[in-house]
């Protein structure tokens, strides 16, 4: 009896340890939402001298982390020329880490905020300080265990000005187009009273959804799927950031973010109002569904049309 115990701990044990690895740095993970959202980031608009600061930030913090940039360079400058703004230099920031696979997921959350209007300082810190900051805790976390594909991990620009930073990036990829498996975008995970972040994309991509209801609640944070259909109209999300890009091209995305709080767009949306134990575990379930992903991705039928090669 006694050894038929010990031999179900020891099965048992690296299934527990699996289940505990990717826990985020909580401490590290509110430390970089709290410096991004910062007044002293001036709300960090696309061509501000704030969004430059906010550039410095995400850089040193690549750089610790040992992501790796393509030729030599973490930016992909670009231009946004639209009715709504023009911004001669605009910055996306790419790093990856390899896999044993050429093959690409690619990892995204918007830097850029709507900056200062009226002598207020619009500070972003769910939108998107908190995706940013969990990306770099997704980024830590594979630059520890690598993953079995290239995972590229992309602080995007402009998407308040439409989207812009994910158009450029995929006008100019670091890698053919047809090696892009799947958009993993981050775009609000911070504030949420019922302990829910939502999983968008599914109506699209059905392919995706077991893989989704495999990621296990944490304890202050669940999945919860939706906010994807056409006939939701403002309720459909499949528009509403930057993976709507990768979409438009054919490549299979998930979108993980919160439902809009009193604070979205708002001066109030500063780090004081960040959920401080639904946030970590919300993260913490966007890495636990990479990692799932990640190990089984060659089994999904994935149907990337436009991207695939001539």
């Amino acid at each position: 009896m006694k050894k038929s115990l010990v031999l179900a701990f020891i099965l048992a044990t690296p299934l527990l340890g699996l289940a505990q690895r990717s826990k985020p740095d909580a401490a590290l993970l509110l430390r970089d939402v709290k410096v991004l959202s910062a007044d002293s980031m001036q709300g960090r608009r696309s061509g501000s001298e704030g969004n430059l600061m906010a550039q410095e930030y995400i850089l040193k913090r690549f750089r610790e982390i040992g992501l790796k940039p393509f030729n030599n360079s973490y930016k992909q400058h670009f231009e946004i020329d639209t009715k709504r703004a023009k911004v001669p230099e605009a910055t996306n920031l790419i790093g990856y880490i390899p896999g044993k696979s050429d093959k690409a997921i690619i990892v995204t959350a918007h830097y850029d905020h709507i900056g200062q209007r009226d002598g207020e300082v619009y500070n972003g810190a769910d939108d998107n300080a908190s995706g940013v900051g969990a990306l770099l805790a997704a980024a830590a976390y594979f630059a520890k265990h690598p993953p079995k594909h290239t995972i590229i991990f992309a602080a995007l620009d402009g998407e308040e000005l439409g989207l812009q930073g994910a158009k450029a990036f995929l006008d100019n990829p670091p890698v053919p187009l047809h090696k892009i498996l799947l958009n993993v975008n981050m775009d609000m995970l911070g504030i949420n009273g019922k302990g829910e972040l939502y999983a968008s994309g599914t109506f699209h991509n059905p392919e995706l959804k077991p893989y989704l209801l495999k990621v296990k609640p944490r304890e202050k944070a669940r999945l919860v799927l939706g906010h994807d259909q056409p006939d939701q109209g403002h309720d459909d999300w499949t528009n509403q950031s930057d993976h709507f890009r990768f979409h438009e091209r054919g490549i299979p995305y998930v979108y993980f973010g919160v439902e809009d709080h009193p604070h979205y767009h708002k001066p109030s949306d500063d780090f004081e109002n960040i959920n401080h134990t639904f946030y970590p575990d919300a993260a913490a379930l966007v890495i636990d569904f990479l990692e799932l992903i990640d190990t089984d991705l060659q089994r999904l039928p994935l149907k990337n049309q436009a991207a695939k090669p001539e």
